[in-house]
């Protein structure tokens, strides 16, 4: 009895594999070529918000080196203005202008060269002597704090009658234009004598007594304009100028903190400020120096730092 061959359908099984290996095959070259195109794509082409954030940023570039080259002419100019203000102060007072910031620069790098070539010895030393002097230093400033408490309670209310504070509000320390000295006058461009302070402040600002006192004069003249002179007592009198409104009168009392008048622009004025005046036994003397109630050894220094960087008067 003949048997007949067990033929399976290997054939069709295997083509669908195949089949299948050649989707997926075709599925990774078409994902990569696809990743590729994306790539390519972003590298040579730019979306409209790349686009627009990288052309911002050439705007941005271009500004900033505009301003750069406006910062460096500006700086150009102000280092001429520096140089010009520093000739124009060498040829009036044959002196080079004092400069605060170049000596606490080169104190300080003094000392700390001196410092860093001294050995841990030496620096212990130092230390302890040092410590012992500014002991010293402390009992000889408790023994002046002493007397000079012991004499402010002798003088009693008479404390009250010196001049001790500004005659303007001024807690930036910006509004003194003018110190007490040599200063150019506005109108007639010589070096005049200027024997007060000036405050560039608005007109209408509020001027306050500096001291208790009695006031001595109220007049008007064609320089200094509307004027308050307040007697202190103890030699001290104080005069307040180019005002536009006086609030007292001749022998009214005033207590320091009073307002007594508005800042204005009279007389021979170059701009609305005030003129300010300390007088100690008919002398005129620099009222930056009668300010010590309200300001501290910092303000002080910056006080001094802003009075010396100008030469031009308002009067």
């Amino acid at each position: 009895m003949a048997t007949t061959p067990n033929t399976s359908p290997v054939r069709p099984t295997r083509s669908r594999k195949q089949q299948l290996v050649r989707l997926v095959v075709s599925g990774f070259i078409w994902l990569g070529a696809a990743i590729l195109y994306y790539f390519a794509f972003s590298i040579f082409v730019d979306t409209p918000m790349e686009y627009e954030l990288k052309h911002r940023g050439d705007r941005m570039k271009q500004e900033y080196q505009a301003l750069e080259s406006r910062y460096d002419t500006l700086m150009l100019v102000l280092e001429n203005l520096a140089e010009r203000d520093r000739a124009v102060f060498r040829s009036l007072f044959e002196s080079d202008p004092y400069n605060f910031d170049t000596e606490e620069t080169t104190r300080r790098d003094e000392t700390y060269e001196a410092i860093f070539n001294r050995s841990t010895r030496r620096l212990k030393r130092d230390m302890r002597d040092r410590t012992a002097q500014l002991e010293k230093q402390m009992e000889s400033l408790n023994a002046s704090y002493q007397a000079l408490h012991e004499a402010i309670l002798e003088q009693g209310e008479g404390t009250h009658n010196i001049p001790s504070m500004q005659p303007v509000i001024n807690k930036q320390l910006t509004l003194l234009t003018t110190s007490y000295g040599m200063r150019i006058h506005p109108f007639y461009k010589t070096l005049t004598s200027h024997q007060g302070v000036d405050y560039a402040i608005p007109e209408g600002s509020r001027v306050f007594a500096t001291a208790d006192g009695r006031v001595k004069e109220v007049r008007r003249s064609s320089t200094q304009g509307q004027t308050v002179i307040i007697d202190h007592g103890n030699g001290y009198e104080t005069s307040y100028s180019h005002l536009s409104k006086i609030s007292v009168v001749k022998n009214q009392r005033v207590r320091r903190g009073d307002i007594i008048a508005l800042s204005g622009d009279t007389g021979l004025s170059l701009a609305p400020h005030l003129h300010y005046e300390v007088r100690l036994n008919g002398m005129r003397v620099d009222p930056i120096h009668y300010f010590f109630m309200e300001l501290d050894p910092i303000e002080y220094e910056r006080l001094m730092r802003i009075a010396q960087s100008g030469m031009q008067a308002f009067d």
